[in-house]
This record gives C-alpha cells, structure tokens and sequence, in this order.
C-alpha cells in the first residue's frame, strides 16, 4: 500500500487526535479506538487507521504508523507521539497535537485570508482587461483603421494586443498553455528554489519571517515539553521553517547550544532576523528554568504581531489595489477615447 502521498485534512486530522485521545483517556485500549473510529471512516483516513491498526497487532509503535504518512503528519507530529509513547502520556499528547493543529490552522487561515481580497481584485482586473481586448478594441480599431488616423503608442499597443487575442487566438492559447506548463513544471521539480524567491521578494521576506518565527517557537515549545532534548527538536524544526535566514538561525542554533552556550546567545547572533523581546523572553525562560512557558508566551506574541501586521497590510493593500485597478483601466479607455477627441477636434477644425 502506497502511503506516501497520503494526507488529511486539517479537520480530519482534529477529528483523529481528538477522538483516540477521549478514548484512551476514558479507559479505551488503542485497538478498540481504532476499531471504533474505522466504523465511519472513508477515503484517507480509512487507509491510515486501518494501517495503524495492522502494525499495532504486529507490536508496532503508533509513532511508526504516523511515520509512513509524512503528507499527513510532519516529523514534529511523529518525535512528539514517540515521545508521549515512551513517557505514557499518550492522550495528553494526543489533546496537545490536536491543539498545536488547531492554532496552526487558524495561524495560516489569517493569512490566506488576507491574500484573498488582492486575488480578487487581480481576476476582477484580468477579466475586465480580456472584455475590453476582445469586446471594445476591435470594434474601435475598425474605425480608427478606416480612417487612416495617426495613433498615439497607447493606443497602437492597446489594439496590438487586441489582435494578437482575437485574431491569433490559436497561437496565443498555445504559448499561455506553454508559460503556464513551464511554470508548473518549474513548481514540481523545483519548488523549492521558486518559493525561495517569492519568500525574498521585498516585503514579503519580512512576513515570511514574523510567520516563521510563530512555528518555529510553537514546534519548539512542544517538542521541549515532550521531552525532547533541545537540539534534536531544532532539528526537526529545519523543516517547518520556509526562510533563509531563520532556517540559518535554526542550523546555527544546534551549533551554539553544542558548543555548550544556551538559546538565547544563539539568537542574539541573529538579532536582524530575531526580535529583541524574544531574545529577552528566552533568556528570562532560560535562567528560571521555564523555557517552554517561554516559548508559548513567544509563539503567542508573535501570533498576535503578524496577524496585526496581516491586517494593517490588507488595509493598505485594498485602496492600493483600487488604485492601480482604476488607473490601468483609466489609461486603456484614455488611450481609446483620446484619439476619438483629437478626430472630434479636427471635424470642429474644418
């Protein structure tokens, strides 16, 4: 059985957790849960308790399970499980993953969230574009072509266009379906590298960075507090993280708490990428012996910061949208209706 490219939903994923950890805590063995939870499962989810329930009557660990799933559950999710496995706090951890799941899902829906209203606006901009090319500029060139008028380049780039979309209709789907393949292609087999470039686009490597912060202290807390040693649980933190510079921090991290030296003096190397506040609250967690406690309270300023800063760009971004919007829109009707008065001008002339 292929589990690889398995995955689940974040809802499925809630559901799972939440489900074995009220049973487990009721007194249910984990081969009755399973046994209870596959009565109603479908698709994916029927494939992954049906596989740990296999592997459990085999002596297999839960952990092992999850592992075969790395589309549904990332390392962290795993090093925790076999953490809780070996600790025998399973259902605690169970609630405590459902709960990470649960942040992390609103965390990234108050993103997509604010990048939905530009989206908007970008189609709305395309289709009125497309209705203007195809509908109004030919009907326009018509009489500007039988006049023999002197056209301004607005205008002459404006009905290029217009003919490139309506009379080589063919030539132009191709090439759209060409661009389009190529940069699907360049996604699959090099995602990694494009999204390396779109996270260090000015302003957006700022964001990626406050965004990268809030899951690398929320993993770290957790791992921390599973029993997880510090430097094994940075290591599973590489792999949350998408930016440069705070996946370097992470590695350099690993490095300095080697040599002997703690967090914080790892995190004051990189003090452009780090806040100063979370500098501080480490150090503070550190030298009273509550470094998780101190990561959680990180994690949830830091959440509170980005979706602050989310919202104050979505505010800035809607009239700016409107704006380019309006004045794109404004230019090609300028650029149409503008040759129209110089003829006006020219009839009043004679």
């Amino acid at each position: 059985m292929k589990t690889e490219n398995t995955s689940l939903t974040t809802d499925e994923k809630i559901s799972l957790f939440i489900s074995l950890a009220t049973m487990l805590a009721a007194g249910i063995t984990i081969i009755e849960a399973i046994d209870s939870l596959l009565e109603d499962a479908k698709g994916n989810q029927k494939k992954i308790l049906s596989t740990l329930k296999e592997d459990l009557s085999q002596g297999k660990r839960i952990y092992v399970s999850f592992s075969k799933f790395p589309k549904a559950f990332d390392g962290v999710t795993v090093a925790i499980l076999k953490a809780a496995e070996e600790a025998g706090t399973l259902d605690a951890t169970l609630r405590q993953i459902k709960e990470n799941i649960q942040k992390e899902a609103e965390f990234l829906g108050t993103v997509k969230s604010a990048l939905m209203y530009p989206m908007f606006i970008l189609l709305v901009f395309v289709a009125v574009l497309g209705m203007i090319l195809t509908v109004v500029v030919p009907k326009i060139s018509q009489v500007f072509l039988a006049l023999r008028m002197d056209l301004p380049l607005p205008t002459k780039i404006l009905m290029f266009l217009s003919d490139v979309v309506t009379k080589q209709t063919v030539p132009f789907t191709l090439v759209s379906l060409f661009i389009f393949g190529v940069f699907l292609f360049l996604y699959t087999t090099q995602k990694k590298l494009l999204m390396n470039f779109f996270y260090s686009l000015p302003g957006i490597s700022t964001i990626v960075i406050q965004i990268d912060l809030v899951r690398f202290s929320r993993s770290l807390a957790m791992l921390y507090s599973s029993g997880i040693t510090i430097t094994n649980a940075l290591e599973l933190c590489e792999n949350i993280v998408m930016s440069k510079p705070i996946s370097k921090m992470v590695k350099d991290a690993r490095i300095v708490i080697f040599s002997g030296k703690k967090l914080s003096d790892s995190l004051k190397i990189h003090k452009k990428s780090v806040p100063s506040l979370m500098i501080k609250i480490i150090e503070a967690g550190e030298k009273s012996g509550t470094l998780e406690a101190s990561l959680r309270e990180v994690s949830n300023f830091l959440d509170y910061q980005v979706t602050r800063t989310l919202k104050t760009l979505t505010s800035l971004i809607e009239p700016i949208m409107l704006v380019f919007v309006g004045l794109m829109v404004g230019g090609m009707m300028l650029s149409i209706i503008a040759p129209i008065y110089g003829l006006i001008g020219q009839v009043g002339a004679q």
